[in-house]
């Protein structure tokens, strides 16, 4: 029991933690021009990097909330209602 304890905890150890990854400067830059020419703005702090772009959370635009999702050049890929 000993020994089988040990080596979950060993294969825990070695496993790495998966978090989002946070934007650069010069991302959220790009990211907030492109909102505020869509009439939105969004706290920085909601933007995660994702493999194949940005996710956008909450947000606030004229006509309403959203989750945006980019891709890795600035592009809307889907624009979700909340």
């Amino acid at each position: 029991m000993t020994r089988f304890v040990l080596i979950l905890a060993a294969l825990a150890a070695a496993t790495p933690v998966l978090a989002d990854e946070a934007p650069s400067g010069p991302e959220i830059e790009k990211i907030v021009a492109l909102l505020d020419g869509m009439q939105c703005e969004m706290d920085p702090d909601d933007i995660e990097v994702e493999a194949d772009g940005y996710e956008l959370d909450d947000v606030f635009c004229a006509d309403g909330q959203y989750d945006i999702e980019l891709s890795k050049d600035f592009e809307v890929v889907e624009k979700r209602k909340e």
